[in-house]
């Protein structure tokens, strides 16, 4: 006869429980006893879902301000660096692109307007703003000899906040 390989399941001697451990283990196995079950409660999930939301809500504006800043400053980053593209073109060529050659004067030789003698590459390519606009020259500037700006998040003149305009002037 063959022996199962598996331990036996029932039986006399399986297990030998005295006092009160006999009792509760006689009591629920009993039909309609009350099982202990391990989980949690609806009232108990209801509750670390509030908390979560009371977080969420909570946190949730202050990082979309931290995105609304981080964009302004990659905006101010991009004008600067757009600056000393510009001052390094006027000392190679003693002058400033005209509005009319615009900010492609500094990736593109202008072939229109004043001749640029002594031209090279001064940017691989023009970056547009955070918002996926181009960047605004003016030459004459309005606020100074020359000005490079975005128009901010709304893309409109003026505004407050993020929609602010960002320029050389700041």
């Amino acid at each position: 006869m063959m022996t199962p390989c598996f331990p036996r399941l029932h039986g006399p001697g399986l297990t030998r429980r005295k006092g009160a451990e006999a009792a509760e283990a006689a009591e629920a196995t009993r039909p309609g006893a009350r099982r202990s079950v391990a989980g949690f409660t609806l009232i108990e999930i209801m509750v670390v879902l509030v908390i979560i939301g009371v977080l969420a809500a909570l946190i949730a504006p202050n990082v979309l301000n931290r995105a609304a800043d981080a964009r302004v400053t990659a905006a101010k980053t991009d004008v600067n660096n757009l600056m000393q593209a510009l001052k390094l073109y006027k000392l190679d060529n003693q002058r400033y692109p005209t509005a009319e050659q615009g900010l492609e004067a500094l990736v593109r030789k202008p072939s229109a307007g004043p001749n640029a003698p002594n031209w090279k590459p001064y940017l691989d390519k023009l970056p547009p703003d955070p918002w996926g606009r181009a960047y605004q020259y003016l030459n004459p500037g309005l606020k100074g000899e020359i000005d490079v700006f975005s128009f901010g998040a709304d893309g409109q003149p003026g505004g407050e906040g993020p929609d602010a305009d960002i320029g050389s002037w700041q």
